[in-house]
């Protein structure tokens, strides 16, 4: 469209150039909304997987836990078994 010099397109024209950067606006706002979702998307997945390695972790610290406390018992048994053996003075 070509400019004119009317005073009375003027404001025409500027409101014309402020729909124009609205509408470029609203367009940058939509593909970095785009953008911004597929993130999120991304990171929802991501959260998903640390919370399922978590989970995992927990049970294998519980599992730990459980095999030195079953280690602990079978020593304890062990050195019993060799003070009463030492005892016999064989």
């Amino acid at each position: 469209m070509a400019k004119t010099t009317t005073p009375g397109l003027e404001p025409i024209d500027r409101l014309e150039e402020k729909i124009k950067l609205l509408v470029s606006t609203i367009g940058r706002l939509k593909g970095e909304q785009g953008r911004l979702t597929e993130e999120n998307a991304r990171l929802g997945r991501e959260v998903e997987t640390l919370q399922a390695r978590l989970s995992d972790a927990q049970g294998e610290t519980a599992e730990l836990s459980s095999l030195r406390d079953e280690r602990d018992v079978i020593r304890t048994r062990v050195s019993e078994m060799l003070q009463q053996l030492e005892s016999l003075s064989l």
